[in-house]
């Protein structure tokens, strides 16, 4: 059976990224999985590996079960360790960008980027208000996306992300649940639910009390519940989302849509922080990467948990092989 080619990228090289990635690499199962697709130098790979302990096969060709090493187009950077740095910044924004030519020149299923800088990336001129956006314009991309995050067992979506409070009951819409709802359920079909079980958060306190407290329930959140559940999505709601997430704990729901970000982000990072994935999902190429970030304070110690990125690089392959498909 063919497996898809996962694109993977060391990140930002200040913090833990090359550690997790040769990391990576270097189990034969991963190997097995995919067809690895390393963008670095035969360099960086000796140091980063030896520092980690680790080692792999690899060569510049597509060889069966080893690493297919890809220059980075700002190979061998002397990047300072342990702080962000725009040379960090621009390696990974480098990085990424080849990892986006891969998948325009057919070379590449689904893409996996360790942990980087919000920072860093700033300065290294990545201005929009998210990495989903910048990669959205760099794919020229316009439909729908949304930051899917995932924890054993249940994943979520928003149908707005990162913008002010203040602004997210004008930007909630009937077409913008239905958009999250069906994103949600695709994905969690790409990871191997074949019939998800999906809840969505009302935006309001206790959903609303038959627009005692808003009408966004009635107008846009459950219209657009509807819309999904005559496409024989299962899915249900708005629910509040203080007992929804009660619900999802105790495997009631395989996904759940939210209203906005800290909505589901902060019962989700209280429910499995240090087992948690991100997806740039809705976008043609699946992009995954561990939630936590660049972990500074303990480079080229040889501490960081694979978990997470593990996760990260088995969803990858799903949704990789699920892109190969469609």
């Amino acid at each position: 059976m063919a497996v898809p080619n996962l694109t993977v990228t060391l990140g930002d090289l200040s913090g833990i990224g090359p550690e997790l990635a040769v990391k990576l690499c270097a189990k034969e199962e991963n190997r097995q999985k995919a067809n690895i697709q390393l963008i670095a130098s035969k360099a960086e790979v000796e140091r980063y590996s030896q520092e980690a302990g680790v080692s792999f096969p690899y060569s510049k060709e597509c060889v069966p079960g080893e690493v297919r090493l890809i220059d980075s187009d700002l190979p061998d950077q002397v990047v300072e360790r342990g702080v962000p740095s725009l040379a960090g910044g621009q390696r990974v924004k480098a990085d990424l960008l080849k990892a986006i030519r891969l998948y325009k020149e057919g070379k590449t299923n689904a893409i996996l980027f360790t942990p980087l800088n919000k920072t860093a990336l700033h300065d290294a001129g990545m201005d929009e208000e998210d990495e989903l956006r910048w990669f959205a314009k760099e794919l020229d991309y316009h439909g729908f996306t949304s930051e899917l995050n995932f924890i054993p067992g249940l994943t979520t979506s928003r149908v707005t992300s990162h913008i002010g409070i203040k602004d997210v009951a004008a930007r909630i819409s009937a077409k913008g649940v239905y958009d999250a709802i069906v994103l949600l359920n695709e994905t969690i079909k790409g990871i191997g639910v074949e019939k998800p079980r999906i809840g969505v958060c009302a935006l309001n306190p206790h959903g609303g009390e038959n627009g005692q407290f808003g009408r966004e329930e009635i107008d846009h959140i459950e219209p657009g519940v509807r819309l999904a559940q005559y496409e024989d999505i299962d899915v249900s709601g708005p629910f509040p989302p203080d007992t929804m997430f009660m619900r999802a704990k105790n495997g009631g729901y395989d996904g759940v849509v939210t209203m906005y970000h800290d909505q589901g982000q902060i019962a989700l990072k209280t429910m499995g922080f240090d087992q948690g994935v991100t997806v740039q999902g809705g976008l043609p190429v699946p992009l995954c990467t561990p939630a936590h970030g660049t972990a500074y304070e303990i480079v080229g110690q040889n501490k960081a948990s694979l978990g997470p990125s593990q996760r990260a690089f088995d969803i990858g392959v799903g949704l990789g092989k699920q892109n190969m498909e469609a």
